[in-house]
């Protein structure tokens, strides 16, 4: 589901059934960013040197220098800053960036600015996290600069986890896990299992990604939800979603695996490997991912890459799905993206991730798994979502829609009637 240029793939979770640098580098990491078009006076640059310097405050783990660009008279907000400054402390960045999209002026000596922070984890991320912020500022004019009076988020925008408590990292092989208000040993064994999860997944996708991913745990679902920007009763009994910007252009920012530590919990180890490889298969697909791939296909991809080697029957694996088949409920037609929202039945929710699996699946059976690599691509590769399916399925399979959604129910009365 796209939500200002993010989307969240959501997997089906607890269902029935189932710093060496030098401060002068710093600085220059710090203002990289260019500036929004020039005021007619120096109001743009000189907030810019005050985001720059706060920055580099980040950067520098500076906790005075951080809270010295808040105005002095504003002491709720200067606690809050050191407050959330300090639970930022243990996170490993290796860059912190402002952005100014927009300022608007009120009157002399007031602004307010929309800012675009962009913060990568060293070792972790190839490209920004980006975060829209809105902050208000007021210049003094004894000494000319500008400070802050108020941050907050943008409309429609998430808190961010550091908001949310202090971040406690554990590093495993090929994974960082950052909780609030988690036990350690849970966290540990999250990166356990996202450590099994990756080379899993870099068997099932042959193509080149980073081969690591960030998890986030908050302490509840309703934290998980402030995280994305959602109610809460979207993720109950969701195990886990993952963020991104979609895109084949290879520069798609930073993904993020989002664990609801109460649904991932009441899983059992096969249920929590299947959940974050799921997940994971998302951040490797990524940059093969776009507004063309239909939901059917990323998820059941996802799926397919998580239960690949797992052992388990396609009765275990389609329980909802199967019971339909054998009711005599045969879907008429591959699962639509409205199948996949979260806030809908759940039966019904279950039963669309069943089917885009077993579609896979038939492609990976009936073709060969390097055939379902290159639909997968071929799809997200295309300018737009009309023709993208039917095109692959053309020039990749050497079939229709019609022919193949035949093929689809075959298969399905065939592993589940």
């Amino acid at each position: 589901m796209a939500d200002q240029g993010r989307t969240a793939e959501r997997t089906r979770g607890a269902r029935r059934r189932g710093a060496g640098a030098a401060l002068a580098a710093l600085l220059c990491a710090a203002a990289c960013a260019a500036p929004a078009d020039e005021a007619p006076d120096t109001t743009a640059r000189d907030i810019h040197a005050t985001l720059d310097r706060r920055a580099a405050a980040v950067l520098h783990h500076d906790v005075d220098a951080y809270v010295a660009v808040v105005d002095p008279d504003a002491t709720a907000l200067r606690s809050a800053q050191r407050k959330e400054f300090g639970h930022l402390a243990d996170v490993p960045l290796g860059t912190w960036t402002y952005r100014v999209t927009d300022l608007a002026a009120h009157g002399a000596g007031r602004a307010t600015a929309d800012v675009r922070l962009g913060y990568r984890i060293e070792g972790y991320d190839s490209a920004p996290v980006f975060v829209d912020r809105v902050l208000d500022l007021e210049r003094d004019p004894a000494d000319g600069r500008w400070y802050l009076t108020a941050d907050r988020a943008a409309d429609g925008g998430g808190r961010q986890l550091w908001e949310q408590g202090d971040v406690e990292v554990v590093r495993g092989t090929y994974s960082l896990v950052l909780g609030v208000d988690r036990s350690r040993d849970e966290l540990r064994g999250i990166a356990a299992t996202a450590d099994r999860a990756v080379p899993d997944v870099s068997a099932a996708w042959p193509e080149h990604w980073a081969g690591r991913v960030v998890v986030l745990v908050p302490g509840t679902v309703t934290d998980m939800a402030e995280l994305l920007g959602s109610p809460a009763a979207n993720y109950r009994g969701i195990a886990a979603v993952t963020t991104g910007e979609t895109g084949g252009s290879g520069k798609a920012p930073a993904d993020r695996v989002i664990v609801n530590p109460e649904a991932y919990a009441m899983l059992g180890a096969f249920g929590q490997r299947v959940v974050l490889t799921h997940e994971t298969t998302h951040v490797a697909t990524r940059t093969d991912t776009s507004a063309a791939t239909p939901a059917w296909l990323s998820e059941g991809f996802a799926d397919w890459a998580a239960y690949r080697d797992g052992g388990r029957t396609a009765a275990e694996i389609a329980p909802e799905l199967g019971d339909a088949v054998r009711g005599g409920d045969m879907p008429a037609a591959l699962p639509t993206d409205e199948d996949f929202g979260f806030a809908g039945d759940p039966n019904r929710l279950a039963r669309a991730y069943e089917g885009g699996w077993l579609a896979c699946e038939l492609i990976a059976d009936h073709w060969g798994e390097e055939k379902l690599f290159a639909f997968y691509r071929a799809v997200g590769g295309h300018s737009g979502r009309d023709g993208a399916v039917e095109q692959a399925l053309h020039e990749v399979l050497g079939t229709t829609p019609q022919d193949f959604t035949t093929r689809w129910r075959e298969y399905l009365e065939s592993r589940l009637g």
